[in-house]
């Protein structure tokens, strides 16, 4: 089974600074369940982090802002429901986790809280070979879950760049995109049933009679982007597909960022969908193929027919644009999930991260050229670039960048790009996240974003966490955003 790896160790001697854990009456209330706990101090600062690159500055010099009270670490779904019993009955707030992957910190266990490692409900509960579907418990990993449906001649298709690091749970908690999304979807494309724990320890199972119903809203949707903050995610059914056995590739160079969006958009609205469609600004470009243009990379696999009919889409919309190697694919493919940078940057003071927003075509120009400038704006910043990850018949998502050099504590500039950037996308029209979700660090956005939709959400979330324990803060529910 594949284990999480942190972006960076703690220094040794980090866990002699730990507050108290939680307190014996909690810890005799788990152990009388029968449910595994943890208080070491080393297991409690780990699961008191996750990628949020923010975190990277911390943990460079032993510092750890968050420290759960107890790490507690369920196999079942039945253990998960008394688990969160216990913790709403001595009034501590919970995180659920898996693989801590997410980059926006919604997976922090605060100071005080139970961190609920999900990892150990791992198993593959059966595939349904007819119907295309796999069930699933939360805490298994997407290569475990893809070694497995690939013995069976099938394929889920769901490969986010934390592929290797991020769980089922975490993919559905985040409405999570796989870097092939175009062909197979996203996770809530994917997603066909959910057994869900709420925050009063009822268990309730959702979907699974079929593709589509129509009996009242879709109550898996209302769980698939949640992030923990209204009850947590045990066990999915998930659409999988043949393993594909045929695939094709092509490069191309276009003259500027606009030229390529209008070409992605007329494959798409050709009703072509392969499963890679990205596009790099010049930046980009230099930096991933040492190319001085626009690059667009193509990927498709599949059923050949319906490959090969995609593809002639693709060279009859790029056919007066530059054809270049197809390696360039072969080194995407190569190094699309190498974050092995990103702690050594933050070590020597440049901040890094990055920012993916979605928006319909006929905003998405104005919305990168506001983005950029509002980034490229801030003292300090070095380098800001975007490139396209994902498209659709009405829009695509689009992927920024940005690294800046501010010297000293790097909070300032961080929150500053942030809050450039998003303020820039929203005025244009787009979207607060397309596929990361919103965590922490843009939880004080989500009002803005939703507008008097947030209200709604309010009222669902008082519904169906009174007290405000699952996960509080995230989404700018239950607590204060950072």
């Amino acid at each position: 089974m594949t284990r999480p790896t942190a972006p960076d160790p703690y220094p040794s001697g980090v866990a002699r600074t730990a507050p108290a854990p939680v307190g014996d009456s909690v810890l005799e209330a788990f152990a009388e369940a029968g449910i595994p706990t943890s208080v070491d101090p080393a297991e409690r600062a780990e699961h008191g982090r996750d990628w949020w690159p923010l975190s990277l500055a911390s943990t460079r010099v032993g510092l750890v802002p968050h420290w759960p009270g107890v790490v507690v670490l369920p196999r079942t779904t039945a253990e998960v429901r008394d688990a969160i019993r216990i913790a709403t009955d001595h009034g501590l707030a919970i995180t659920p986790q898996g693989g801590r992957s997410g980059v926006l910190g919604g997976a922090v266990a605060p100071t005080g809280a139970v961190a609920l490692d999900l990892t150990g409900l791992n198993r593959i509960i059966g595939l349904d070979p007819v119907s295309g579907t796999v069930s699933v418990e939360a805490g298994v990993f997407g290569p475990d879950l893809e070694r497995a449906v690939n013995d069976h001649g099938f394929t889920v298709g769901h490969f986010p760049q934390s592929f290797d690091l991020a769980t089922v749970g975490g993919w559905l908690a985040c409405r999570g995109a796989g870097q092939f999304s175009n062909r197979y979807g996203k996770i809530e494309d994917i997603v066909r049933a959910l057994t869900v724990v709420l925050a009063s320890g009822d268990v309730v199972t959702l979907g699974g009679r079929g593709p589509r119903q129509a009996v009242g809203p879709d109550l898996v949707q209302l769980f698939v982007g949640s992030e923990g903050t209204l009850g947590v995610i045990t066990e999915a059914t998930l659409v999988v597909r043949p393993r594909p056995t045929y695939e094709r590739r092509a490069a191309f160079r276009v003259s500027d960022f606009d030229a390529g969006m209008s070409l992605c958009r007329a494959i798409l609205q050709r009703d072509a969908r392969p499963a890679v469609l990205r596009l790099y600004d010049e930046v980009e470009s230099k930096r991933n193929f040492d190319d001085a243009g626009c690059v667009l990379i193509v990927l498709d696999e599949g059923e050949p027919l319906m490959v090969d009919a995609a593809m002639a889409v693709v060279n009859d919309v790029a056919r007066d644009a530059v054809r270049l190697e197809e390696d360039l694919v072969a080194r995407w493919l190569e190094h699309r999930n190498d974050v092995s940078a990103l702690a050594p940057l933050w070590a020597a003071g440049v901040v890094v991260d990055t920012i993916e927003v979605s928006g319909p075509w006929s905003t998405l120009s104005s919305m990168r050229e506001a983005a950029l400038a509002s980034l490229r704006s801030i003292e300090s910043t070095l380098v800001a670039s975007v490139h396209q990850s994902h498209a659709y018949v009405d829009g695509a998502c689009l992927y920024f960048t940005f690294a800046g050099q501010p010297g000293g504590e790097p909070t300032g500039y961080y929150r500053a790009a942030w809050e450039a950037a998003t303020s820039a996308v929203l005025a244009s029209g787009g979207s607060l996240s397309h596929h990361h979700g919103v965590g922490r660090s843009r939880a004080r956005f989500v009002r803005h974003a939703l507008g008097d939709g947030f209200d709604v959400l309010l009222a669902l979330k008082s519904i169906l966490d009174p007290r405000g324990t699952m996960n509080p803060g995230v989404l700018n529910l239950g607590g204060e955003p950072w």
